[in-house]
């Protein structure tokens, strides 16, 4: 079946309509770029519209949010790259934002007030919750009601943010059994994709992180592992291919589950 078409509303063309959005939609270089990424950017986008959310995105306006240059050491490139973003938040009048990256939101929430770029942030899994709680968008139980998930805490939504509980409310609202990795919320082990160690070689030792990350989840054996952070998707995703258990165990985002329990 071929599915339809979402014309994505972008503040430029909106603004020369003389009109806004409510919220940006900051999709990230992730969700722009690799293809694993993109799946989770179209199915937040179903999510948005399906509850008839105002929002927008920058189009090609949008650039990487720096993350990742202040974290390899590139403070020059890091600086460059948010007082472009802040330039073009403020010119759109944009006050409140939402993404799917644990990075981006970390960032833009925590470090470009210092280049007086102040924002309401909403991570994607605080939104989902939100939007049900809000009864504008209803969860069908019954498409996961016989899985068994386990959920990865990705490190600057959990420890660096403190949202432990939102997704979790999110993945229990599918009706699934929801089972615990035995390091999780401030416990929980890093993917080992983080503070740019996702674009380097690792360092020599005797199990990668993820790979050490990958095993706390089999141990309960799940039949799907759920994240928030395309990171964490990448990594775990290769995890459970070094495992070889690609067949009997899916990543997903939460916001790919709640599109699949809604059909959308």
């Amino acid at each position: 079946m071929q599915q339809r078409l979402i014309e994505v509303p972008v503040f430029s063309n909106l603004a020369a309509e003389g009109k806004t959005a409510e919220y940006l939609f900051w999709v990230g270089s992730s969700g722009s770029y690799d293809d694993r990424a993109k799946k989770i950017t179209r199915d937040f986008v179903k999510i948005l519209e399906k509850a008839k959310v105002n929002y927008a995105v920058l189009g090609e306006e949008e650039t990487d949010s720096g993350d990742s240059a202040r974290r390899a050491g590139n403070e020059f490139l890091f600086q460059m790259q948010a007082m472009q973003n802040i330039e073009t938040f403020n010119a759109y009048n944009i006050k409140k934002i939402i993404t799917c990256d644990p990075h981006d939101y970390n960032t833009i929430k925590n470090e470009y007030p210092d280049f007086g770029g102040e924002y309401e942030l909403w991570h994607h899994t605080e939104f989902i919750l939100k939007l049900i709680e809000d009864k504008k968008l209803i969860v069908d139980h019954s498409t996961f009601a016989n899985q068994r998930i386990t959920y990865h805490d990705p490190c600057y939504l959990g420890r660096g943010n403190q949202i432990y509980e939102a997704p979790r409310k999110v993945i229990e609202k599918t009706g699934c059994q929801l089972v615990e990795m035995k390091r999780n919320r401030s416990r929980a082990l890093c993917c080992g994709a983080g503070g740019a160690q996702m674009f380097k070689e690792p360092e020599k030792g005797d199990m990668e992180v993820f790979e050490l990350r990958t095993k706390d989840a089999l141990e309960l054996n799940p039949n799907i592992i759920i994240t928030a952070c395309p990171f964490c998707m990448t990594m775990l995703t290769d995890g459970v291919k070094l495992f070889e258990k690609e067949d009997a165990i899916k990543v997903f985002d939460i916001a790919e589950i709640i599109a699949k329990a809604n059909a959308l």
